[in-house]
């Protein structure tokens, strides 16, 4: 499968200790690598894994590409976090709905339930 990550799934990933270890670790199995993702989940996630090192290595290996640049859909970005304002979207949640209009045939792999509702209402995202 081609796959957005989010933070959580990344997190998760990494984590052995996380709930969700395993079940990342299952879907990983599944993912047509490189996941693609956005430089907000990349800082997220480094700042729950408590090492910067561990997402660069990703990107490095090629596991992860970046395949945002959210300076180019800046307009739709501010268009989506007033759309959303209820729900308080980061921003690493406001690109990933934004990727996931941009690659409507990649799942969003997340564990996040507020992502799952936001992303949900974009236009006909995928998701996991």
């Amino acid at each position: 499968m081609n796959a957005i990550a989010d933070t959580g799934f990344l997190v998760a990933l990494l984590e052995t200790h996380d709930e969700h270890h395993v079940w990342a670790v299952e879907v990983a199995e599944a993912i047509r690598w490189p996941a693609l993702t956005c430089e907000s989940v990349l800082s997220e996630t480094a700042f729950h894994v408590r090492s910067s090192e561990l997402p660069l290595e990703m990107l490095q290996s090629g596991m992860l590409r970046l395949a945002f640049d959210l300076t180019d859909h800046l307009k739709h970005l501010q268009d989506l976090a007033t759309r959303y304002a209820d729900r308080h979207p980061d921003l690493a949640d406001l690109c990933l709905v934004r990727m996931s209009e941009l690659y409507p045939r990649h799942a969003v792999i997340t564990v996040d339930e507020d992502f799952r509702v936001t992303a949900a209402t974009s236009e006909k995202p995928s998701r996991c």
